[in-house]
């Protein structure tokens, strides 16, 4: 017998040591706790011991990876283990024995996710390919970096009940989901992320479990609380009994730790509730810094009501995160795009200065008054850099709540679209992409998730109501026309046809060349943590300036509406920097582009700015006398 002392990876799991597998699994509600072997013919049935801390443990003789068993508690029920490094059967089957430390990594040398200078594309691995999985998802890696793709951020992984789903319904937080291959598929998966340059985070969920397929009741109802509300269900325990708190302390490093991940994605941390000395979602962040091992890791969060107080250090408070989602910016994009200012965009008017006020800021809403939600919004961001803030057009839950997951270049102008993802990528804070988005994917991407009869009606239910706070989709929804989320055509209609990247090469290359610009060009490439200010030029027209003051000046300049002329101009960022004048670097009016042709920008005396268009200018030497 192996005690409960000994040096584990985990603090409770089935872990193999040589043929012998040390079990450990914390289970409070229990009277007894048996390991039962699947063998062929007669199963191997192990009593494990309870130590004081409501912890049972064991070891067990000639096992080897592959394996499989459950627990049977109290001499009755069989349940999977709740720290299940996979469960090939799904939820409700039974746990695999998995030993992580036989791959054949290649990484050794590989230094982590970059410090500056992220390109963030979001996948969902049973859509990104026809196959929908890992492998076939790999195969794609080459075309990412073609496009210049720094990081991949993977929706969540964690297995759930069903053929498809999102993700966001996890219940074996330890177990990649058998739906996209092996655990050691998903190893392959990183390995050659890495090969390639590519980093890899994980979107991750601490904010609730999955409704189908939890099991964690029946070991502990400490879990869960009902001290706190939240939107999805049961809110986690973290102030309870410390090993309920560790299964999702621990789960972060594990990722990073067994699989290699670059980082995390926080999902909704707005509804991780916790009072504890150390929050711990702060508690998350150090446990995955420190299973890096000196590479560096990436956690990025989404938190609704904007609190900067997670990307802040630790030492100042703050939990150590790297990056915030800023919804701010794509609400007042999709209003200057589509001009809809229903639900949750109706706080937004999309106009020039909140652009301006997004790169200078990041957040638009910083304590003021949000009458969507009748309460203040957000908070200071003055001394953050720009790249603290993720900045995007498209990502899974925004192209899902349009109701007919419809992307956005086929809800708006072709020269607004253009204009905008030249600000998207361009612009100093981090850049995001979702799948198929850089070669205008006609794709939807619909919210699917299959769930068993007992939930089947009160999840299409649900996503009716919610979508219904947006006017333009209650008559879609009283007429029956939203997609049903458990049907199979609904998850098979978003899979992304690959043979676009061809027939929409204008696109492609529009979102090649920009960030090859921001990669390749000094003063685009270190605006994220230089000075950038800003100026309105007219109802629907802006710029930006990157280094002001400098010689070597960029300035990047938008016109969403007509043709425009500006003959009067009080504004400082206009004058090109002494002994230099503007000349065109870059235009989304370009051919290449699918645009109408770039036209003579005509400077002098007064500038005429074509309608909806984005133009790059850099300062040059002025050889030239001036009359």
């Amino acid at each position: 017998m192996i005690g409960a002392n000994r040096q584990r990876r985990l603090s409770a799991g089935v872990e193999l040591q040589g043929s012998v597998a040390h079990a450990r699994v914390w289970a409070p509600a229990c009277r007894s706790v048996d390991l039962v072997l699947e063998r062929p013919g007669s199963d191997l049935v192990v009593r494990l011991e309870r130590d004081a801390d409501g912890f049972f443990s064991g070891a067990i003789d000639n096992v080897r990876a592959g394996d499989r068993y459950r627990y049977r508690l109290d001499g009755e029920r069989l349940r999977p283990d709740p720290v299940s490094r996979f469960q090939p059967d799904g939820p409700h089957g039974a746990s695999e024995i998995v030993d992580p430390t036989t791959f054949p990594w290649s990484d050794a040398n590989w230094p982590g996710a970059r410090d500056t200078g992220q390109v963030i594309y979001e996948l969902h691995v049973g859509t990104f390919t026809r196959e929908g999985t890992w492998a076939a998802a790999a195969e794609h890696f080459a075309d990412l970096v073609d496009v210049g793709i720094t990081t991949i951020e993977m929706m969540p992984v964690a297995d759930f009940a069903g053929r498809w789903g999102w993700g966001y319904d996890g219940v074996n937080v330890y177990a990649p989901t058998r739906l996209y291959g092996s655990p050691d598929d998903l190893r392959r998966f990183v390995d050659r992320a890495h090969v390639l340059g590519l980093a890899v985070i994980l979107d991750v969920v601490y904010n609730h479990l999955g409704p189908d397929g939890n099991y964690l009741a029946d070991f502990s109802p400490d879990y869960v609380t009902k001290r706190y509300s939240n939107d999805w269900g049961q809110s986690l325990n973290f102030e309870g009994p410390r090993p309920a708190r560790d299964f999702f302390a621990e789960n972060g490093a594990y990722w990073i730790d067994e699989f290699h991940f670059d980082g995390l994605r926080l999902d909704a941390t707005q509804d991780v509730h916790d009072a504890s000395t150390e929050h711990v979602l702060a508690e998350i962040v150090r446990r995955a810094r420190t299973a890096a091992r000196g590479r560096r890791i990436y956690v990025v969060a989404e938190n609704e009501p904007q609190h900067t107080r997670l990307v802040r250090e630790p030492a100042r408070g703050g939990y150590g995160m790297d990056a915030l989602f800023n919804d701010d910016y794509h609400h007042t994009a999709i209003v200057a795009l589509t001009g809809r200012r229903e639900g949750y965009y109706s706080n937004y008017t999309g106009t020039p200065q909140e652009f301006v006020s997004c790169a200078r800021f990041g957040f638009l809403f910083q304590g003021q008054w949000y009458s969507w939600q009748k309460q203040p919004r957000g908070t200071a961001t003055y001394d953050l850099a720009a790249d603290r803030f993720v900045h995007f057009l498209e990502n899974h839950d925004q192209v899902a709540n349009t109701g007919f997951g419809k992307r956005l270049h086929q809800l708006t102008s072709p020269g607004k679209y253009r204009a905008l993802t030249a600000l998207t990528l361009l612009a100093p804070a981090t850049p995001f992409l979702f799948q198929g988005q850089e070669f205008a994917a006609s794709s939807p991407f619909l919210f699917f998730a299959d769930h068993n009869d007992d939930l089947r009606e009160g999840v299409r239910k649900g996503r009716r109501e919610f979508l219904e706070q947006f006017p333009s989709a209650r008559d879609a929804a009283a007429r029956g026309e939203l997609a049903v989320p458990d049907d199979p055509d609904t998850f098979h209609r978003c899979r992304l046809d690959w043979g676009e990247r061809a027939t929409h090469a204008p696109d492609l290359a529009l979102h090649r060349d920009l960030l090859t610009i921001r990669r390749e060009d000094p003063v685009i490439r270190s605006a994220p943590r230089r000075r950038i200010d800003g100026a309105v030029l007219g109802a629907s027209a802006f710029l930006l300036r990157f280094n002001a003051g400098h010689e070597d000046d960029r300035l990047l300049v938008l016109n969403l509406g007509a043709d425009l002329e500006i003959s009067l101009m009080p504004e400082p960022l206009l004058a090109a920097p002494p002994g230099s004048r503007w000349a065109v670097q870059w235009s989304s009016d370009a051919l290449a582009y699918g645009g109408p042709g770039e036209t003579s920008l005509v400077l002098h005396p007064t500038w005429r700015l074509s309608a909806e268009s984005a133009v790059l200018l850099r300062a040059i030497p002025d050889n030239q006398p001036r009359a």
